[in-house]
C-alpha cells in the first residue's frame, strides 16, 4: 500500500488528514480575528490590511485554493470517518453518546453550519456580492491618512486610494440580522473547535493522561477568548462604539 493509499483508504490515515488540515483551518480562522480586531484602531489598519492582501494576486488565490482544498478534504474524511463509524455499530446507542461532551455531540452538525457561514461571509465580505447591491455606485474608498507596514516594511503607502473595508464591515454588521447570524455562527465554531483541537492532540499522539485536564482547560480557554474577540466587532457595531465613516455612509443606497 503507498503512502497516499494508506493516509486516503485507511481510518488511521483520514484521521490524520483530519487532524493535519484541522491545524491549517485553525491557523487561519485565528489570522483571521487578528487580523479582523484592526478595525478598533484607526481605518489605516484595516484598510491598509486588506489592500495589502488584494494587492498580493496569485499568491493571494494559491492561498484561498490551499484553504479550499483542505476544508474539502476535512470534510471529506469527517464524513467517511462517520459513515465508518455507523455501519460498525449499527444502529445501537450506548452510555457513550451521553457520557460525550456538549462539543463532540454536535461536531458534525457545527460543522456544516460554519461551512454555510463561511461561504456567506465569503460572498459579502471577500468576493463583495451581497455589498455591491448595498451602494448606489461604487463601493465606498478611502484616501490612506498614513503608511501602512508589514514586519516593518511598507506595504501601502500614504495617500492610497483603497477600498473602505473599514466602513463595509461597520455598515454590514448595523444589519441586526446579519450581526446575529454572525454571532451564532462565530460561537458555533468556537464550539467546533473546542472539540476539534483536542481531538487532534488525540490523533497527533500530544494528549496523554498526565496533561489531558491541563490540555482541556488551555483549549477552552483558547476556544472562548476565539468567541469573544468575534464577538467584540459586531458588538461593538450594535453598541455604537464603532462608526462607518460620513462618505461611506452616504454611499448607501435610500
Amino acid at each position: 500500500m503507498t503512502f497516499l493509499q494508506h493516509i486516503f483508504c485507511t481510518t488511521i490515515g483520514r484521521k490524520f488528514l483530519m487532524a493535519v488540515t484541522g491545524i491549517v483551518l485553525i491557523g487561519f480562522v485565528v489570522a483571521h480575528l487578528v487580523g479582523n480586531l484592526q478595525v478598533f484602531e484607526s481605518p489605516d489598519r484595516l484598510n491598509g490590511y486588506a489592500h495589502f492582501l488584494s494587492s498580493l494576486g496569485p499568491v493571494l488565490w494559491i492561498e484561498r485554493a490551499g484553504l479550499l482544498l483542505c476544508t474539502v478534504i476535512h470534510i471529506w474524511a469527517a464524513v467517511v470517518l462517520t459513515l465508518e463509524s455507523r455501519r460498525a455499530r449499527g444502529e445501537q446507542h450506548d452510555r457513550t453518546w451521553i457520557q460525550a461532551t456538549l462539543a463532540s455531540r454536535y461536531m458534525r452538525s457545527t460543522g456544516f453550519v460554519v461551512l454555510a457561514f463561511i461561504v456567506y461571509h465569503l460572498a459579502q465580505f471577500t468576493l463583495g456580492a451581497a455589498q455591491a447591491a448595498t451602494y448606489k455606485e461604487n463601493l465606498p474608498r478611502y484616501t490612506m491618512a498614513g503608511d501602512y507596514h508589514v514586519l516593518g516594511l511598507t506595504a501601502v503607502r500614504e495617500g492610497t486610494v483603497v477600498p473602505d473595508v473599514y466602513s463595509m464591515v461597520i455598515l454590514g454588521f448595523q444589519n441586526t440580522a446579519v450581526a446575529v447570524f454572525y454571532i451564532v455562527a462565530v460561537g458555533l465554531l468556537a464550539l467546533h473547535l473546542l472539540h476539534g483541537a483536542e481531538s487532534l492532540f488525540q490523533t497527533l499522539g500530544w494528549r496523554n493522561r498526565r496533561w489531558s485536564r491541563g490540555l482541556r482547560a488551555v483549549v477552552t480557554i483558547a476556544c472562548a477568548a476565539y468567541f469573544i474577540g468575534n464577538l467584540a466587532i459586531p458588538g461593538a457595531v450594535i453598541a455604537g462604539i464603532l462608526n462607518p465613516l460620513p462618505a461611506a455612509a452616504a454611499s448607501l443606497r435610500k
